[in-house]
């Protein structure tokens, strides 16, 4: 066979071998991790790659959310369940 068509099919096969391993490096180092950081209601920060706890500025604050469903909202936004309504039992 020609000795260029060898060094060619090489060069292809090295290119396409160094793709396949950079896209499983972004996979396994960028889009999973984001994926398990949203799906837990949490914030992604891609630059830094940080997944972190969003908190209520009320709980930081030690002021109260008065306004039950201003609250309801503020705890839906963030991921965490609203507490039952007094005499309600959760099933």
């Amino acid at each position: 066979m020609n000795p260029t068509i060898e060094r060619l099919k090489l060069i292809f096969l090295g290119i396409f071998a160094v793709a396949n391993v950079a896209i499983l490096v972004w996979t396994v180092g960028w889009a999973m991790p984001e994926q398990k950081c949203l799906e837990g209601h949490k914030w992604w920060d891609p630059y830094s790659r940080v997944c972190a706890q969003p908190i209520l500025t009320s709980d930081v604050t030690g002021r109260l959310i008065t306004d039950p469903a201003a609250k309801a909202a503020a705890l839906k936004a963030i991921g965490r369940e609203p507490p039952p309504a007094p005499g309600r039992q959760k099933p």
